[in-house]
């Protein structure tokens, strides 16, 4: 790749739009929806036995659970688009911090999608590969968590961003460690 063809940002225009833009508007949407109707997103997290239907009215406890999950949901958006935000305007001249903030920020986040979607199909037990018994709901939730690990996963193997050990080189070989030009003055 040569260096005029580089990516230039580890934030570009289509990582900042899954990550600052798409996955925010998810998060409200998953928050109003649960809000809304607390007791539908709790029974349609999984499937429930034939002989064991869920209860008529959800538990007070039910209910804290659901709201604070939906809170934590769009907390989680609300915090991608001003990171990323202020990430895009501030360090715009500084590829290198913006890959060290954006790894901060992406690595738990890819952490949570692969423990959220391993947690949701092992807690669906016997059922777990029944796909008919699967809720329009819980469908929804892996088919949507995929398309947001997916991404990290592209972000975190370098595609289609800058990265540094691999695009810090200027074209005399010299390493640019943007870095340096933020760290306090020695006295």
């Amino acid at each position: 790749m040569s260096s005029s063809s580089r990516p230039t940002s580890a934030i570009p225009t289509v990582y900042y739009a899954i990550f600052a833009c798409y996955e925010p508007v998810l998060c409200l949407l998953g928050f109003i929806g649960a809000s809304s109707d607390p007791k539908a997103t709790f029974e349609g997290q999984a499937p429930w036995p034939a002989d064991n239907p869920p209860p008529d009215e959800l538990s007070r406890a039910g209910l804290v659970t659901v709201i604070q999950l939906a809170h934590v949901c769009f907390l989680v958006g609300v915090i991608n688009h001003f990171v990323l935000s202020a990430v895009r305007t501030h360090l715009r001249s500084f590829p290198a911090i913006q890959e060290k903030v954006v790894l901060s920020l992406l690595t738990p986040l890819l952490i949570g999608d692969i423990l959220h979607l391993y947690v949701t199909i092992w807690a669906l037990g016997d059922e777990k590969w029944n796909f008919r018994t699967w809720s329009p709901m819980l469908w929804t939730t892996i088919g949507l968590g995929l398309t947001l690990m997916i991404p990290r996963v592209c972000w975190h193997l370098g595609i289609g961003r800058y990265v540094h050990s691999r695009d810090g080189h200027q074209r005399d070989g010299s390493s640019r460690d943007d870095s340096s030009k933020f760290s306090a003055p020695m006295h």
